[in-house]
């Protein structure tokens, strides 16, 4: 067993990790260890895990055995020296980055190394980044510093240049199923189906594989694309797909919301009404990005319904992502002209791009189907 077990087709960037904290352990100064990482790639390519690998196999003195109670409690966000920073609001803002660097200011507790793991350092507000820049230029003695990012060009350009870069790619269908076989023991049927519609995305891939109502939420997505015949029928669709988020959203938020407000109404008593609000905001920006990344989920596998058109009509139909909507997708094919079918695949990435931008999501979801109708 090994830390890296989860870096599915990441060979290299196994290889790279074992070699940085080889040279840290050996303490001596080397190329292969620096202070500060960078790790981008595609969604679902394994950042987060990687990072989290990384920074158990600093702390392990096996250098990342994957049994140890430093490989466990690192894994899990309890290792005193291990910072995990999960963002869950739309952007991270400088007082949270100030907290961040008062908590990792004091040298490591128990192991040689303090490492802080920031997944969503594209979410960094511009004051965020210039306050987490300053730590990065005067970092502490045995402090690391790992930030994962979608591309380089979500980050800073002055905390990029002092630090390393880890590319990681998207793994192969084939790498996917099998880990979902071995270590979720899933039927090889299902196995390849979900490594095939999540598109070498493991985390998605995992969470088809073993929830049916997920696969039924991804049905009815692709569903809407031969509902789609007049401008009513574009509105009642737009609706569909809010409506949708916005249960998922629910769903997530309810539980975690509560047991959050019952637990600091306990902690501060009568005398935590400021403490509250500030819980509900920051509950309700949660909520807020759960709602914009599920619809973003549902423009992807909107987007994979038009690949496969445009496929069909370019004679190419034998590496189609919804094998199973084979009739559907060529019914589509046949009926629409190839123009129209990339106008439409523009349309979707526009509606992400304007989600992205804070864009109303009813609005966004209205207006694109409103061209999807065409």
């Amino acid at each position: 067993m090994s830390v890296y077990d989860e870096l599915i087709g990441q060979a290299h960037i196994v290889q790279i990790l074992q070699s940085a904290v080889k040279a840290a352990a050996s303490g001596e100064e080397s190329q292969e260890m620096t202070h500060a990482w960078i790790f981008t790639g595609p969604p679902g390519s394994g950042r987060s895990s990687a990072t989290i690998a990384f920074a158990q196999a600093l702390v392990c003195k096996k250098q990342g055995c994957g049994e140890c109670s430093d490989c466990a409690t690192a894994k899990n966000g309890s290792h005193p020296d291990v910072e995990i920073m999960r963002s869950e609001g739309l952007s991270i803002k400088v007082e949270e980055i100030r907290e961040l660097l008062t908590r990792t200011s004091w040298a490591p507790a128990v192991g040689g190394w303090r490492v802080v793991v920031m997944e969503d350092a594209d979410r960094l507000t511009e004051s965020a980044a210039n306050a987490l820049l300053k730590a990065i230029e005067e970092p502490g003695l045995r402090t690391v510093w790992l930030l994962c990012a979608p591309t380089l060009h979500d980050i800073l350009p002055t905390i990029r240049s002092r630090c390393r870069h880890i590319q990681l790619h998207t793994p192969g269908n084939s790498e996917v199923a099998k880990f979902l076989i071995e270590r979720h023991q899933i039927a090889p049927k299902m196995a390849d189906f979900a490594a095939r519609v999540s598109q070498g995305h493991i985390g998605r891939a995992r969470h088809l594989a073993t929830n049916e109502e997920v696969r039924n939420r991804r049905s009815a997505i692709l569903s809407i694309p031969g509902q789609l015949n007049s401008i009513a029928s574009a509105y009642l669709q737009a609706q569909k797909l809010v409506d949708l988020a916005n249960a998922e959203s629910d769903s997530i938020s309810e539980a975690l919301d509560e047991k959050e407000y019952e637990a600091l109404s306990t902690a501060l008593g009568k005398g935590g009404g400021k403490a509250l609000k500030e819980l509900e905001k920051e509950q309700k920006s949660r909520a807020t990005r759960i709602t914009r990344d599920t619809l973003d989920g549902a423009l992807l596998d909107l987007a994979t319904f038009y690949r496969d058109v445009t496929l069909v009509q370019a004679g190419h139909a034998d590496s189609l992502i919804n094998a199973e909507m084979y009739e559907q997708i060529t019914w589509t094919a046949e009926n629409t002209k190839p123009e129209r079918t990339l106008a439409k695949m523009d349309a979707i990435m526009s509606a992400r791009e304007a989600l992205q931008r804070n864009g109303a999501p009813l609005l966004v979801m209205e207006a694109l189907m409103c061209e999807l109708v065409k």
